[in-house]
């Protein structure tokens, strides 16, 4: 599924200003707990992105957006000059407060927990209905 809507999101998105995608991983760091494993897993991850691009942060105390909302915030940052926009998931612990400090949207699918991978289908597939709103393709429909 992750597969298939990223290709969807590469094929399609050139239409819409967005020329490129690509999921990165980090290693979990070992030997860590709380705090600490929150702050060093957020500090892996802030340093994997481009300094300047804009970041969606997803975390269950973020904002819930109806599709159609998210692809004007995503709209927005692209019209505004964004060189990249970047969607981190944190770990089993969740991000640090430091991280969600930074995002310039902080983002959830509701107040349920996830497993990391589901959240990666669920954001690819967004992500793939984000453009199809930005180009009027029907797959989405309201």
């Amino acid at each position: 599924m992750i597969e298939s809507y990223s290709e969807r999101i590469r094929s399609s998105g050139r239409a819409v200003g967005i020329t490129k995608f690509e999921i990165r991983e980090i290693d979990s760091p070992k030997g860590l707990e709380g705090d600490a494993r929150r702050l060093r897993e957020s500090t892996l991850l802030a340093d994997s992105v481009n300094p300047a691009a804009k970041l969606i942060v997803l975390d269950e105390k973020g904002e819930n957006f109806a599709s159609e909302d998210l692809a004007k915030r995503i709209e927005k940052m692209r019209d505004h000059g964004a060189p990249e926009i970047a969607f981190l998931i944190g770990g089993a612990d969740g991000h640090h407060p430091s991280l969600r400090e930074k995002a310039d949207l902080t983002l959830a699918f509701g107040k349920a927990t996830f497993p990391h991978m589901l959240v990666r289908a669920m954001l690819t597939e967004q992500i793939y209905r984000v453009i199809t709103i930005l180009s009027g393709h029907p797959y989405h429909r309201a």
